[in-house]
């Protein structure tokens, strides 16, 4: 499958698929991660592992499954030092008559409170409606995300219902809130 584009820009942002050259920035963002700053924020994390021919074969991986239609894994990366500050993701992609996607977003903690999850998120939506033809993406958030659910509902998606015991994590089933948003809302 010939992949279309998959870059978009704002005016603080540059949102792209990883590429092996962002290894420095990327490694980087881990690095000055702060300490949790919540239930739902790893924190800094050790990525002693995580080398640079590793990080070849995990883009790698994003490249093949975005050409096999199974997932979008795109960088978000500031325009003004070239920062890997996250990244969004579309996955659990279920095409035929549904044309559906989740997405996921993750900005590490250093670069919070500056807006860039809004930025990007609402960046990203035409790329995906438009260039990757989805008709819905969802948003699965665990009903006490309060930031996440505030970014949802920021960024024009609507509550569709709460999903009980929808995942198993740790062994113990927990709920999800889904938020929609289609192609024409955001229009």
């Amino acid at each position: 499958m010939k992949l279309p584009p998959l870059q978009v820009e704002t005016e603080r942002l540059m949102i792209r698929p990883f590429q092996n050259d962002d290894y420095e920035s990327w490694l980087d963002g881990f690095n000055k991660r702060l300490p949790s700053q919540y239930k739902y924020d790893d924190g800094y994390q050790v990525m002693a592992s995580s080398t640079k021919e590793w990080f070849k074969e995990w883009i790698r991986g994003f490249d093949e499954a975005a050409h096999r239609d199974e997932m979008y894994v795109l960088g978000i990366f500031r325009k003004e030092d070239g920062a890997n500050i996250g990244k969004l993701e579309l996955i659990k992609i279920l095409r035929m008559d549904y044309q559906w996607a989740m997405m996921g977003y993750s900005i590490h903690n250093q670069y919070w409170k500056n807006g860039y999850g809004m930025e990007s998120v609402k960046a990203a939506l035409p790329l995906f409606f438009n260039n990757l033809d989805f008709h819905r993406i969802e948003l699965h958030i665990r009903v006490d995300n309060e930031p996440s659910v505030r970014l949802a509902e920021r960024a024009g998606f609507s509550l569709e219902c709460k999903r009980e015991a929808f995942s198993l994590e740790n062994g113990n089933w927990v709920d999800f809130l889904i938020y929609y948003k289609n192609k024409e809302m955001d229009i």
